[in-house]
């Protein structure tokens, strides 16, 4: 099974990355709240990530932060084309249906801009 990782990160502020695991990288998610059951988030996709953040925790090189993990666990994709993703978390606190759907709120469409949403369960 693939595996996905949360991690709170701190810098210029705090958001939430949501990772998961595509062949030899995590594709990676910017969450600007904490994940909570039922609630829309605005998410920006960011560059793929390094495996290695499935288990790091602490300094991120070049000045770039700090990361905590808050949840990791497997997931099987129901969906996954370029604009909505569906997948099944099992994970220590996340459980449940995550869903990211490419987003054209805002002044303009950006490839980058998602919403996310969990339908499931948060310990």
């Amino acid at each position: 099974m693939a595996r996905f990782v949360i991690l709170e990160h701190r810098w210029e502020g705090v958001h939430w990355d949501f990772m998961l695991e595509a062949g030899e990288a995590l594709r990676t998610w910017a969450l600007e709240a904490p994940i909570a059951f039922g609630v829309a988030i605005p998410a920006r996709a960011l560059a793929d990530h390094r495996l290695a953040y499935l288990e790091y925790e602490g300094e991120i090189s070049r000045g770039r932060g700090t990361v905590r993990r808050l949840d990791r666990g497997t997931y099987t994709a129901e969906v996954w084309t370029e604009d909505l993703i569906r997948v099944v978390l099992q994970g220590d606190q996340v459980r449940g249906m995550a869903e990211l759907r490419r987003s054209d709120i805002g002044p303009s469409i950006s490839p980058l801009r998602w919403i996310f949403r969990l339908e499931g369960k948060v310990d």
